[in-house]
């Protein structure tokens, strides 16, 4: 139900069925089990988007994130000394002025990501746009506000949460993340622009082999990409390959 509460935005609450509760807790379970593995190693790791939030539905991923650069066989030995499987790797970047990622997938639903490249700051305030969680969050039960792919903004609460759009309060969303009204204001226009003419795709996508590592495989891509070596000088940074 819908309840106007002032001028500004209106206000609407969704009480979660014990269905949807159960979920969240099943897919936490998994997140934090995998979490505490990587954790071992001293990685430290977060999980975004509806996981953290806790509005989790049917098609809800197992996305965790790692938010700094790491050599990439730490995370895949931290998961394969556990037993756990990994599916697949590849390596992905969404436009030529993003980072390249590398993401382990254990199954269609579960994956750990890593950047192969710092962070610029409106890069890592992306996730906490989404909201996100760690491994204290998850152990305590505890949900973080963030904006869904509708441009609405998540409030947890103890019957489910309260949402209302951003559109026109991208100030009151950004104080309540935690977040430059820089980065909503971005968010705002990419989403618009993604409902009005539909996916874009992404730049760059490929799947290591066997033998690859991620850095081999992204040594390779920065030899064929005048793109990612502009990259690499606009942040500053030197690389061999």
């Amino acid at each position: 139900m819908a309840k106007k509460v002032s001028r500004v935005y209106e206000l609407r609450e969704v009480v979660y069925a014990k269905e949807r509760w159960a979920l969240l807790n099943e897919l936490r379970g998994i997140a934090l089990q995998l979490m505490e593995v990587l954790r071992t190693k001293g990685v430290e790791v977060i999980v975004h988007g509806s996981l953290a939030r806790g509005d989790v539905g049917p098609k809800s991923d197992v996305d965790i994130f790692v938010p700094e650069v790491l050599p990439s066989y730490i995370i895949e030995e931290a998961v394969l000394g556990e037993g756990i499987q990994i599916s697949k790797r590849e390596l992905t970047q969404a436009t030529p002025a993003h980072t390249v990622k590398a993401i382990a997938h254990i199954d269609d639903r579960i994956k750990v990501t890593f950047p192969m490249l710092p962070l610029r700051r409106k890069e890592r305030e992306f996730y906490r746009f989404g909201g996100e969680a760690g491994v204290a969050e998850l152990r305590g039960g505890r949900r973080v506000p963030g904006v869904d792919k509708r441009l609405m903004m998540i409030v947890p609460m103890e019957y489910g949460h309260y949402e209302f759009s951003v559109v026109q309060n991208s100030v009151e969303a950004a104080r309540l993340i935690g977040v430059s009204a820089e980065i909503v204001k971005e968010r705002i226009r990419v989403l618009t622009r993604r409902d009005e003419i539909g996916r874009t795709g992404i730049y760059y996508k490929e799947e290591l082999g066997d033998g690859d590592s991620f850095e081999s495989k992204f040594s390779d891509r920065i030899s064929k990409d005048p793109s990612l070596r502009r990259l690499i000088q606009q942040r500053g940074m030197e690389f061999k390959y």
